[in-house]
């Protein structure tokens, strides 16, 4: 008697590729399994070849005429009663996995997987896995991800606009943090998580520390200090375009500065005969214009520049450049200096504008991490890591969403390298990343990791995905266009969330993680429902169709689409809109009055 699974027979293999004749009683594309119903010969779902004691396990990936082995194309018309099959894996006794051991044999039957079948593969609950979602064809059945591939072998979540990508990101958050259920399963998960938009902190608030630029409500302020920076990289932003003499020279003088502060012996680790310019010391930026605008407008009252012809001394800490006597035409004086200038003058006047802006404030002026004229600083590195990766919640927010465009690519590069640099070095101790594993999400990363951008924010990803997996720091890539990010980075991610995705070059930076036969399931991903997606990688069993688990209505980020409809069909009314220019020039949507303001 007919088994009700059979689908088919084996009618050619060719290395992991089967091609499957199907069952010519199999009369409809439904069957009627123990009650339940199933689809057959879908593109993506699973089939079973039994091989004696144990089973092989595919995917199909075409269904039709084009499905049909070569050979049988070559000879003219062919039946549209064939299925291509990827082979993915084997069950030996209970166990499942990936690979194969021995290939199918022509004529071997091929089976419908049933939901007790998708049991062997996903219902084992391995140490270290995590629940993510549900099966896209059994919902019955779990889908599980290990924990360990996700974060050290990197991961990234793409998805078009309007597939669900945040609510799939916040939802990965909370099952990978241990914090979906009751209780928490890793309650010394580190997870930080860069927001451009501003709209995580109200979904995963129960679970987060959130900082934001300005302090807004409920978070605490964003300080980024310069000087934990990159060098180069806060020099171009400051001060832009800089010749090799006049750059080397700048070196030279914040390299001084970072010495004088070593040998002070303030700085615990600090040692002057191993110092470089990235040493993570402060150093004044003041007191850097300073010193490099005295030589540019200085005038001197003899031919060899050793006596000032100064009229008004100036004040570095206000940035006011020192006056001096106009230069006289002839010999009689003052006269120009000629020792130590740069010719930098347009240079020093961004700086001092840079300054002066109070929209850098959160990096330029940091708080409590200031340096004063001397390069001293009231806190230190250690509180500013401790505030990011040492509370006890799982999860931190940094909120970039009031960042200046300008700055964002320098920026990130310096979280980036604050991160990095501080669990890379400190890998050995209890708190490293080898002891303690950290994982870094990049939202809307097509922004600054594009293959057009050469800035830091690239540089330092690109060393993550790279070397981050023996120091225990993985990231987590989340975009709308995979088409734009900078091949390294993603060709590094071991495992895709893929939503739906309409572009056809976003569609084969995917296909390009998989095989060629695996193209059917790629083909499925314009037609995803929203929050479903396509698991591939590392850190899933196989590749798999998954409805991740939706966050309750009070918990996913705010990055639904408006209605229109319904706000078009309000009743008009008179609108606030000093309100409106009053919070676009304080770049706080949630800006309040103050209690004086609302007296007056």
């Amino acid at each position: 008697m007919t088994a009700p699974t059979l689908l088919g027979h084996v009618g050619a293999v060719t290395g992991a590729t089967v091609s499957v004749r199907q069952y010519e009683g199999m009369s409809s594309g439904i069957a009627i399994i123990g009650g339940r119903s199933y689809r057959v010969g879908q593109v993506g779902s699973f089939v079973r070849i039994p091989q004696g004691y144990h089973d092989l396990y595919g995917i199909i990936a075409d269904v039709g005429a084009t499905a049909a082995p070569k050979s049988k194309e070559d000879q003219g018309p062919v039946s549209d009663r064939w299925m291509t099959v990827q082979l993915v894996g084997e069950i030996i006794e209970v166990s499942f996995e990936r690979g194969i051991s021995q290939y199918p044999s022509i004529r071997d039957e091929v089976h419908l997987v049933t939901e007790e079948d998708l049991a062997k593969v996903y219902g084992a609950e391995d140490v270290g896995q995590v629940v993510i979602g549900r099966l896209a064809a059994a919902e019955s059945i779990p889908v599980r991800v290990s924990l360990d591939k996700l974060v050290t072998r990197h991961s990234a979540v793409l998805g078009s606009t309007g597939s669900g990508k945040s609510t799939t990101v916040a939802s990965l958050l909370q099952s990978i943090s241990g914090t979906t259920g009751a209780g928490t399963t890793f309650p010394s998960a580190r997870i930080l998580l860069l927001d451009l938009h501003g709209e995580y902190a109200a979904a995963l608030k129960d679970v987060a520390k959130v900082f934001a630029v300005g302090g807004a409500v409920g978070a605490e302020p964003l300080h980024i200090p310069f000087w934990a920076m990159d060098v180069g990289g806060v020099l171009e932003f400051l001060m832009g375009k800089i010749e090799e003499k006049a750059l080397t020279a700048i070196y030279d003088k914040i390299l001084e500065a970072k010495g004088k502060l070593a040998s002070s012996g303030a700085y615990a680790g600090a040692d002057p005969n191993s110092l470089t310019l990235s040493s993570p010391l402060p150093y004044s930026l003041h007191q850097l214009w300073f010193d490099l605008i005295d030589p540019e407008v200085r005038t001197t009252t003899d031919n060899a520049g050793l006596n000032r012809a100064i009229e008004i001394e100036g004040d570095a800490k206000a940035l006011r450049a020192p006056k001096y006597h106009p230069a006289a035409l002839g010999g009689a004086g003052p006269f120009l200096n000629k020792v130590g200038v740069l010719s930098i003058k347009r240079q020093l006047a961004q700086l001092r504008s840079r300054l002066l802006d109070r929209q850098y404030d959160f990096m330029l002026h940091p708080g409590d991490w200031e340096p004063d004229l001397e390069g001293k600083t009231t806190q230190d590195l250690d509180t500013l890591l401790e505030g990011w990766l040492g509370h006890d919640k799982p999860i931190t927010i940094l909120d970039l969403s009031g960042i200046p465009s300008v700055v964002l690519d320098h920026l990130i590069g310096g979280i980036l390298n604050v991160i990095y640099e501080g669990l890379f070095w400190g890998r050995e101790l209890p708190d490293g990343a080898r002891k303690r594993p950290q994982l870094v999400v990049m939202e809307e990363a097509h922004r600054y990791l594009s293959k057009e951008n050469a800035g830091s924010a690239r540089a330092m990803v690109q060393r993550i995905v790279k070397e981050g997996r023996k120091f225990g720091v993985g990231a987590m890539i989340v975009s709308q266009r995979p088409s734009e990010i900078d091949e390294t980075i993603l060709s590094q991610c071991g495992t895709f969330f893929a939503l739906r995705l309409s572009n056809a070059s976003d569609r084969a930076k995917v296909q390009g993680a998989l095989s060629d036969t695996m193209t059917g399931i790629i083909d499925s991903l314009p037609v995803l429902r929203t929050g479903e997606a396509i698991v591939i990688g590392e850190a899933a069993r196989l590749p798999i169709r998954c409805r991740i688990t939706l966050p309750a209505e009070n918990r996913r980020p705010d990055s639904r689409d408006p209605e229109v409809s319904a706000g078009w069909s309000a009743p008009w009314t008179k609108g606030d809109y000093k309100r409106l220019a009053a919070v676009w020039r304080a770049q706080n949507p949630r800006w309040q009055k103050t209690s004086a303001e609302e007296e007056e």
